[in-house]
């Protein structure tokens, strides 16, 4: 048994600091000096570490961090953390007003409002008034346990305080990093060595999602709570003014920018007032948020799809800044996709030091006319992603040039206008771009190092050469390490060199090699679908094998006997043909070939043969002897074409035990309905 006297004045320690804390952080009015606070946590720590059984989840002394997590595990919320629509002008607010008014009573409905804070939305769960979860949103219904992290947020009361703490309360907020703690963030970066924060956002972001709490802990978060998402127990209260002033009775940090007004002209001059603030605020927003303050009415109004129909955020409009485009590079993606980017002399917009913005594509850099040289309008937009707005065609450098008379001359830009390239700057593969698209793409999938993630990751998927055990993460360690630079190369792969990469044990090593070695013996569907080709999935893929019968056929195919394949038009004929015209590409499949990568023959059948050919059919329920996939491939082999869903084009449905609404559709339709012994007959006829 502990004596009372240390439990007493353990617990008489614990009080003592988390007033103390909510007086430093949370009112910014501290009563103690730091030196005072010291003597008090070390005590206390002193305690702890002579009676264990002290030691609680609501202690100050458990703000510090603790060993690193495996991994963050999901939480599902109570209530669903659902997004706010948006206003952008104030005809949007008006509307909203509008909407809101035709279900409550009223001329002047009465809104409680605040900043909309731009950092990151958190779930807080106290049972009995100690802190026992904290989640992220997420994607509003489920998020990640991030607990441990949050507990180190000195603002964030461990234990609530003052009357009417309900058995269970899940408080809804924001976390974010004040702009002072940001720059001290980025000074010891600096002095580190280490690479900078992009602005108080990602480094509040990156902060939270810390596997080890005790990076968290060494870098300065604030939290704001605005909301409340579930309760048992508690007082009555009638407003979302009431609710708000309640959770600051608890000594939960609120933001003293709230205010309530009524009607519409009290949420623009609101917007307008805060709008002024906004450059000297100590945080960053991005809009404000108005909310009907009655808690009755907002259960009147209810939901509409994924957000409130009483509550709405007011957006400010992107911020904006002069800079001048000093050269315009190409960037591609792990898709093939070419971008242009600008390069700009550095300025200072939306919160950061901006010097990269996106030009899109090559329609949108000759729409906008966008040189070297030009002077240009950056704004990040939504407040994150910088863009090139506009050009500011009166700053354009013009140079001289001799006229057609001796004492003529003429002004031309200095600068000619921007053209892609016709080679990717990255493989040197051919650029194509299909009709109708506005991106223009690298042909070179197979070897462009660009591609190298995101073509190793489709080549091992399950429905193309299965590859058991090779996921994302191992394929981004190879790529890194570079021992693998096409899918040839991971049938180059021995024990040794995989059992050297992080994570990957002998047994693990083994392991894949054997999933890599099986994965040889294959199909030529499979294979046809695990090249990546652009537009070609898995059914045309396998229609393009049954047409063929060999990929040597296939790569030799021209544009016309393309086009004989069913299902494939000009879009995917062209994909086909611009894949196979680029000679890496052949050249990987002949090494893939060469490995050891195989597949069973296919007997081409003509049209004659395949008696089932432009037959589609649709199956449902389980059937008596054949599986679900024995019967597609059946019919597959036979030239016909299984699809999930029944439409007015559906030839045939069949329909085994527990058979379905697709069923009941068929029928609707009249459409022939087949068990599985008149499948066969008719597979066998």
């Amino acid at each position: 048994m502990l004596p009372e006297a240390v439990v007493a004045r353990a617990a008489d320690l614990r009080e003592q600091l988390e007033f103390h804390n909510y007086r430093y952080y949370v009112l910014d009015d501290p009563q103690i000096s730091d030196t005072e606070y010291d003597w008090l946590f070390r005590e206390l720590q002193q305690l702890e570490a002579q009676y264990p059984e002290l030691l609680s989840a609501d202690s100050p002394t458990q703000r510090v961090g603790g060993a690193p997590l495996p991994e963050f595990l999901p939480v599902t919320h109570r209530t669903p953390m659902l997004s706010l629509n948006n206003a952008f002008a104030a005809e949007d607010v008006t509307a909203f007003d509008r909407r809101v008014r035709e279900v409550v009573a009223g001329d002047a409905v009465e809104y409680e409002v605040g900043p909309k804070f731009d950092g990151l939305a958190i779930s807080l769960t106290y049972i009995d008034g100690i802190l026992t979860q904290a989640a992220t949103r997420g994607d509003g219904y489920s998020g990640e346990d991030v607990t441990a992290n949050i507990r180190t947020v000195r603002n964030i009361p461990l234990k609530l305080a003052g009357a009417a703490i309900p058995a269970l309360v899940e408080i809804r907020g924001e976390v974010l990093m004040l702009r002072a703690d940001f720059e001290r963030l980025n000074q010891q970066q600096d002095a580190r060595g280490d690479k900078r924060f992009a602005n108080p956002r990602n480094a509040a972001a990156g902060s939270l999602r810390q596997l080890d709490s005790r990076i968290t802990a060494s870098r300065r978060l604030t939290f704001f709570a605005y909301n409340v998402g579930a309760i048992e127990g508690g007082p009555a209260l009638r407003s979302q003014a009431e609710l708000m002033d309640w959770l600051g009775g608890l000594h939960l940090p609120l933001c003293d920018l709230r205010a309530v007004v009524s009607g519409v002209q009290g949420l623009l001059d609101y917007y307008a007032a805060i709008g002024a603030k906004r450059p000297a605020l100590p945080f960053d927003i991005d809009g404000v948020v108005y909310k009907v303050n009655s808690l009755a009415a907002q259960q009147e109004l209810g939901f509409v799809s994924r957000a409130p129909r009483f509550a709405i955020a007011h957006k400010y409009p992107a911020e904006e800044a002069v800079t001048t485009v000093e050269a315009i590079d190409i960037q591609v993606g792990r898709t093939g996709a070419l971008t242009p980017v600008a390069r700009l002399a550095p300025v200072f917009v939306g919160g950061v030091t901006v010097t990269n913005a996106t030009l899109h594509n090559e329609d949108e850099i000759r729409r906008k006319d966008v040189r070297v040289g030009d002077t240009v309008v950056v704004r990040r937009a939504g407040d994150v992603i910088p863009e090139v707005v506009r050009i500011l065609p009166e700053r354009r450098p013009f140079r001289t040039v001799p006229g057609k008379d001796l004492f003529d001359a003429a002004q031309e830009p200095e600068f000619a206008p921007f053209e892609l390239p016709t080679t990717c700057p990255v493989c040197g593969s051919h650029v194509v771009k299909e009709e109708g698209e506005a991106v223009s793409r690298c042909s070179g999938g197979l070897f462009c190092s660009a591609q190298r993630k995101q073509a190793l990751w489709h080549f091992a998927s399950r429905k193309a050469m299965d590859i058991d055990g090779l996921g994302d993460k191992l394929i981004e360690q190879m790529v890194d390490a570079g021992i693998v630079h096409t899918p040839a190369d991971l049938y180059r792969l021995d024990l040794a060199r995989l059992a050297g990469l992080a994570r990957m044990a002998e047994k693990s090593a083994g392991n894949l090699l054997a999933a890599i070695e099986a994965s040889k013996h294959t199909t030529l569907p499979r294979f046809v679908y695990a090249l990546g080709i652009r537009n070609v999935g898995e059914s045309t893929a396998k229609d393009l094998a049954r047409h063929f019968g060999t990929i040597d056929a296939l790569i030799h195919a021209s544009t016309e006997q393309l086009l004989a394949v069913p299902d494939v038009g000009p879009v995917v004929a062209q994909s086909l043909c611009d894949f196979f015209a680029e000679p890496h590409n052949v050249e990987v499949i002949g090494q893939l070939r060469a490995a050891g990568v195989h597949w069973p023959a296919i007997e081409v059948l003509s049209s004659a043969d395949a008696k089932l050919a432009g037959k589609t059919f649709v199956l449902t329920g389980t059937l008596p002897s054949l599986s679900r996939d024995d019967a597609k491939a059946r019919i597959e082999a036979a030239g016909g074409k299984v699809a999930g869903s029944v439409s007015k084009k559906t030839d045939y449905v069949v329909a085994g035990a527990e058979a379905g609404s697709k069923l009941t559709k068929a029928q609707e339709l009249g459409i022939a309905i087949l068990d599985e012994e008149q499948l066969l007959r008719l597979l066998q006829d």
